[in-house]
């Protein structure tokens, strides 16, 4: 079986490394401008460049998202953009603008195109037009079912299919929202969404004494506009053959514990598809891992056709069963102990659980030893990415997280 690419969100270096780290094949990024996510930390023109060379060196590949709504004003920036990303080597640029792919065709021949979501591609027509101009891969909209999917696969079969596979989904169609526009002024379809459709509403009445009237699904409100989360955990063998070749993660504005925590579970049940077939569903350890960070109800959505079930009205989202204690730095096998730099407080007698892409996953840690990295004993880690040296036996490395 050919590999199917897992496909990671990286809205910086950090996240970058760590979705490689964790199993990813690729990942996808942006750059400071003209790009839908214009709240990530995103990549400047040098670091860019850094990080094709660090993608590259580690046989992956990455992609840019280019995928604004574009206007007049931003046609020779994009020009130069593009230019720039082929001379670096970028493996592919996302684009969602008909007018930018044609730029990008004029001034990037050598460069890959990716279509949007964006451009809510639904049928064999449209994805067979974007090929026709050119289109290496076409990032199917959300809204298809894997029956619909598979009849575009075989009506344009020479060209690659992306599609979303987890991750956050937005109440619009295929994310073509007005919503913030009109609530507070930032569009999002120039990369600045505020995400109102996440907020708590409630109704209030006119003609009286504005009274508000409860409408909550519990006492914290209702999410009247907040979609569910997509999972598409238990469908990876029917999307593979419905003509998927790359599972889609979303989340450039996630934090880099949620990527570790989603790429090591999707890594995992993928490879375990690839080696036993759809018998991988049997093992509970996949979905059980999704838990552990923040996450809304989980929806498949469409993936079997019509679903009016896809809205999380009771609650923004949850914690997460686990929280991010400590990032693995090192190892000093001769003293038996990891470097570590904290990132959520934790003491002796607790016990940490390892997460990592290695046979350490889930393995517990009891704090019993820890100290600074002065050598002076330490009670309570509660100074925030304190280095910090725990003393185990189990063998982490340099990459690995530590939750609780």
């Amino acid at each position: 079986m050919k590999r199917l690419e897992l496909l990671a969100p990286a809205g910086d270096f950090e996240k970058l490394k760590t979705a490689l780290y964790f199993g990813a094949d690729a990942v996808y990024v942006g750059g400071k401008s003209l790009t839908l996510r214009a709240f990530a930390g995103n990549f400047d023109d040098a670091e860019m460049e850094r990080a094709v060379k660090y993608t590259h060196e580690r046989g992956k590949k990455l992609y840019v998202a280019v995928n604004i709504l574009a206007r007049n004003a931003d046609l020779g920036e994009a020009a130069d953009y593009f230019a720039f990303l082929q001379s670096v080597g970028a493996d592919g640029v996302i684009v969602s603008d008909i007018g930018l792919m044609n730029v990008l065709k004029r001034v990037a021949p050598r460069l890959p195109l990716h279509v949007s979501t964006q451009t809510s591609a639904l049928n064999a027509e449209t994805v067979k037009f974007y090929a026709d101009f050119g289109a290496r891969r076409v990032v199917l909209a959300r809204e298809l079912s894997l029956k619909e999917i598979a009849e575009i696969h075989a009506a344009v079969p020479q060209t690659e299919i992306e599609a979303f596979a987890h991750g956050a989904m937005c109440i619009a169609y295929s994310g073509r929202c007005l919503l913030s526009s009109y609530l507070s002024g930032r569009d999002s379809n120039r990369g600045e969404c505020v995400q109102p459709c996440r907020w708590s509403y409630e109704l209030r009445e006119k003609n009286t004494a504005g009274e508000y009237l409860p409408i909550e699904e519990d006492g914290r409100g209702t999410y009247i506009l907040n979609s569910k989360d997509l999972n598409m955990l238990d469908h990876l063998g029917e999307m593979a053959q419905s003509g998927v070749v790359s599972f889609k993660v979303e989340g450039r504005m996630k934090s880099s514990y949620y990527i570790a925590t989603v790429i090591n579970a999707y890594r995992r049940a993928l490879d375990a598809y690839a080696a036993e077939g759809e018998r991988y569903k049997e093992n509970p350890l996949y979905q059980s891992e999704l838990k552990k960070t923040a996450h809304r109800a989980f929806t498949s959505a469409y993936a079997s056709g019509k679903n009016d079930d896809t809205v999380n009205a009771a609650d923004s989202q949850s914690r997460g069963e686990r929280t991010f204690a400590a990032a693995v730095l090192g190892y000093d096998g001769e003293n038996r102990r990891a470097l570590v730099e904290m990132r959520n407080r934790f003491k002796k007698g607790d016990v940490l659980e390892v997460l990592s892409p290695n046979e350490t996953l889930n393995a517990k840690i009891a704090v019993k030893g820890l100290t600074d990295e002065a050598g002076n004993a330490v009670e309570d880690a509660k100074l925030v990415q304190q280095k910090l040296w725990l003393y185990t036996d189990i063998k982490l490395s340099a990459g690995d997280i530590l939750r609780k």
